[in-house]
C-alpha cells in the first residue's frame, strides 16, 4: 500500500530509530562476544525506546522466530540464528538484520561488519555488496522499475567478480514487515513492478564469493551457501 506524507513521516521517525539502535549494536561487535549477547543488546535497547522487535514471533505459531535480530556469520548468508556457542573471531564477516515495529510501521535493516583482520577478498566482498545496494537506492525512484534495482546490484556485484542469491530479495515494507513487492537482486529494467510515489521498500543484496546455491540449516532459519563460501 502507499503512504501518505503523514504516514511517510511517521515512518521515517521509525527508521532514524532503527538506525540508532542498529549503531549501538554494531558498536558492540567484536571477537570474543557472542551472537546471542548481541541479541540480547536489541531486546534491552527496543524495550529501552518502546518498540517491539520486527523479527520476533514471524514465521507462524508453530515456527515463531524466538530472537530480535538475524545473526549471520561468514558461510551463513541470511537468517542465521544468533549462537549461544560460537563466539565471533577475527577474521569473521558478521552480518546483523534486525527491524523494530514503530506505532505500527515495521523496518528491516542490515549491517555487515569485518571483524579484523580480513583478507583483500573478503573487504572487497563486503565493499562491493555495500556499493551493489547503494547503485540501487539511487535508482529507487518514482517510474523505474523493480527490474531496474535488481540489474543495477546483480551488475555491480558481477563486474567485481561476485554473485548475488536469487532466491532471497528485498521487498515493500510498511504496516506488515513484508509487502507484496518483490525485489529480487537481479533483473531487467523496464521490467517487474513500478516503482510509485508512496511506496516504502527494502533493497537486499546477499553477494556471494562463490556459488549463489544456498540450503537452509537443520535449525530450520539459517541459510548456508552449499560451497561453504562467504
Amino acid at each position: 500500500p502507499l503512504l501518505g506524507m503523514v504516514g511517510l513521516l511517521a515512518h521515517q521517525k521509525g527508521v532514524d530509530l532503527a538506525m540508532k539502535i542498529l549503531l549501538q549494536l554494531n558498536h558492540s561487535l567484536k571477537p570474543g562476544i557472542l551472537p546471542i549477547d548481541i541479541d540480547q543488546l536489541d531486546f534491552k535497547l527496543c524495550d529501552q525506546h518502546h518498540v517491539k522487535p520486527a523479527f520476533l514471533g514471524t514465521g507462524g505459531k508453530h515456527s515463531a522466530y524466538q530472537y530480535a535480530t538475524c545473526i549471520s556469520v561468514n558461510d551463513t548468508a541470511v537468517h542465521g540464528i544468533p549462537s549461544r556457542t560460537e563466539s565471533l573471531k577475527p577474521g569473521d564477516i558478521v552480518k546483523i538484520d534486525f527491524g523494530i515495529n514503530y506505532q505500527g510501521f515495521y523496518t528491516d535493516f542490515c549491517v555487515t561488519v569485518g571483524l579484523k583482520q580480513l583478507t583483500p577478498a573478503q573487504t572487497k566482498l563486503i565493499q562491493v555488496a555495500k556499493k551493489a545496494v547503494r547503485s540501487a537506492i539511487a535508482l529507487a525512484i518514482p517510474g523505474n522499475t523493480t527490474g531496474h534495482l535488481g540489474s543495477i546490484m546483480h551488475s555491480v556485484a558481477k563486474k567485481s567478480g561476485f554473485d548475488v542469491l536469487k532466491k532471497y530479495t528485498g521487498h515493500g515494507i510498511g504496516k506488515t514487515l513484508h509487502d507484496s513487492t518483490v525485489i529480487p537482486a537481479h533483473g531487467t529494467p523496464g521490467q517487474g513492478e513500478l516503482l510509485q510515489p508512496g511506496m516504502v521498500v527494502c533493497l537486499e543484496a546477499q553477494l556471494v564469493s562463490g556459488s549463489d546455491q544456498v540450503e537452509v540449516d537443520e535449525d530450520g532459519w539459517s541459510v548456508k551457501t552449499v560451497d561453504h563460501g562467504p
